[in-house]
């Protein structure tokens, strides 16, 4: 399966999958590697379009070994029902969105607390959608697809993209501020 095939894909989907369908069981989305592709029906931010895919990412992150065990099933799922400190698509929503990052725990992870994590799962139910491509190698790709596509919310090896100094603050400015408050729960 070429680059091109998966861009395509992404880009122009066959079927794009909301919250409700991806988080039933049996789930719809492989327990395979692969590209995975976020459109928003509502955009995060008054300057992104709306109806057209944002985001990009891969699961697993790179497997030299073969040993990882995240598949796309578990991110996309994680995506949309789990924590800013173990996704930076949530991260960045959350930021765009205005909520408040808090330290929690130790300290050292930050997420948006629990009400703001239910809010933020509760926008992308309503708002996000994906898309996959199951690619055994995708990290060969990733590289690519963001130095081709116009991806806003992606950060990392995304400094060519109009959107990116903007958001790189958003996010600094949202940790910056979490520092300053007290850890939560």
């Amino acid at each position: 399966m070429s680059g091109g095939f998966v861009e395509a894909a992404l880009v122009s989907p066959d079927r794009l999958w909301s919250a409700q369908e991806v988080l039933v069981r049996p789930s719809p989305v492989p327990t395979a590697a692969g590209v995975y592709g976020w459109h928003f029906e509502q955009p995060p931010h008054p300057d992104l379009d709306t109806g057209r895919l944002l985001y990009v990412g891969i699961a697993p992150r790179y497997m030299a070994n073969r040993t990882s065990t995240q598949n796309l099933r578990k991110r996309v799922r994680y995506h949309y029902r789990g924590n800013a400190a173990g996704s930076t698509l949530r991260l960045t929503l959350g930021c765009l969105l205005g909520l408040e990052l808090r330290r929690v725990g130790s300290g050292k992870r930050m997420t948006f607390g629990k009400a703001g994590e239910t809010a933020l799962g509760q926008w992308m139910a309503d708002n996000a959608r994906v898309c996959w491509v199951e690619r055994d190698d995708p990290w060969v790709l990733e590289s690519q697809l963001i130095s081709r596509l116009d991806l806003p919310l992606n950060l990392d090896q995304n400094g060519h993209n109009p959107f990116h100094g903007r958001l790189k603050e958003l996010r600094a400015q949202a940790r910056r501020r979490a520092r300053e408050l007290p850890i939560g729960s």
